[in-house]
């Protein structure tokens, strides 16, 4: 079973040596990163062509979906590998780093708002609520988070995937065996998610920018995609260009409802719950992306921007760092425009953000390469070695 999952994978399985690695899919989800960095700065020149600006979507249901991609890529190469059992246990693991994750950039989200509040203390995305807390209250705020009924600004989209790594186990056997059973139940739970919200743990009634009962979909869609061929068989069916086409025109309707009909403010509710418009409008750009992957036009274009794979493929710490680069950056234009839009400094803005998180891996390999301990030789080894 786990062969042949594997081998239902992208039409093209383009991976990297022994890392079993997809160049598209750390392209993809370095590109995603750089975008989620620059549509938080308010005054961003760059964000006026992303995603969010022509679909109902963003870039977190890119992010969620590949994700979920990522996910069954590594819990089938490993099981393969190795064992069902390690790898269940791995993503166990991985729910807690994700936890470990969140309180770090909890924590960052708290010592920024600390540090720029005294210069920058009109930016409205400081998270001045939750620090004042924690000046007032520090034991009870510190619980909150560590219960995450708080969730600092950036953070929030964090918790969520502590409890789909919790759930891979449970997630990648029914994907390979009983797939319409795992995504009728996925659709159940997303419907069922505005009123499950409710429940989920708060300080002061406030709900999560994220309901993980309904970004669990996007998730689940990931996994499908990886674990079942219904892109290839689709595409290859001779009337599967109409498929493409449909996807192509609804992208092009949801653009114009989008910039010519919908008004400015949307509610929280359309992105917190996952509305059923943003599915149907991500699905329909992830099919043309798909295209590009399948006619290889973005294994052409990945190897020319590697520094964009490299954020990719350090994914989680290129997060944590950009919620920092992104909350300094939109504080300190903020204060220098008042506000207001302003064109020059709006792009140098950019452009500071971007260099600074296509720089975080470029710096993190040197020095995890120095801190980390060289294996000890053997007698032989090294006498081989001098000589």
């Amino acid at each position: 079973m786990v062969t042949a999952c594997t081998a239902q994978a992208l039409p093209e399985s383009r991976m990297q040596g022994k890392s079993q690695r997809f160049v598209e899919l750390d392209f993809f989800r370095g590109l995603v990163l750089l975008i989620i960095v620059v549509d938080h700065i308010g005054g961003s020149m760059v964000s006026r062509f992303t995603l969010h600006a022509f679909a109902l979507n963003d870039a977190a249901e890119v992010f969620v979906f590949l994700g979920g991609f990522a996910t069954a890529t590594a819990y089938v190469s490993l099981a393969s590998r190795q064992s069902e059992s390690v790898a269940r246990g791995r993503f166990v693991r991985r729910s807690f780093e994700i936890y470990r994750a969140f309180l770090v950039t909890a924590a960052l989200m708290l010592l920024a708002s600390f540090v720029l509040r005294p210069f920058y203390g009109s930016a409205p995305n400081l998270a001045t609520s939750d620090l004042d807390s924690l000046m007032s209250a520090p034991v009870a705020s510190i619980a909150d988070i560590l219960l995450f009924k708080r969730q600092p600004y950036l953070a929030a989209v964090l918790p969520m995937y502590a409890f789909f790594a919790l759930a891979v186990p449970l997630l990648l056997p029914l994907a390979r065996s009983k797939p319409w059973l795992l995504l009728g139940g996925s659709v159940v739970l997303w419907a069922l998610a505005p009123e499950l919200g409710d429940y989920l743990p708060s300080v002061d009634d406030n709900l999560w920018d994220f309901n993980p009962a309904a970004w669990q979909l996007m998730f689940v869609l990931g996994v499908l995609a990886r674990c079942q061929p219904i892109y290839q068989r689709v595409s290859s069916h001779r009337f599967g260009w109409v498929v493409s086409v449909a996807a192509l025109a609804i992208v092009a309707g949801m653009a114009y409802y989008k910039l010519l009909v919908l008004p400015g403010a949307i509610d929280s509710d359309f992105k917190r719950n996952l509305a059923g418009a943003r599915v149907a409008n991500f699905l329909a750009i992830a099919w043309l992306a798909a295209n590009l992957v399948r006619y290889g036009i973005v294994k052409q274009i990945a190897p020319r921007l590697p520094w964009v794979g490299a954020v990719g493929r350090d994914g989680m710490v290129c997060f944590v760092a950009g919620t920092v680069i992104s909350l300094v950056v939109d504080s300190v234009l903020f204060t220098l425009t008042g506000g207001y839009i302003n064109v020059p400094l709006g792009f140098a803005a950019d452009a500071v953000a971007i260099s600074l998180l296509l720089a975080v891996p470029q710096l993190r390999r040197p020095l995890v390469h120095a801190i980390t301990p060289k294996p000890a030789l053997d007698t032989g080894t090294r006498a081989r070695s001098a000589r």
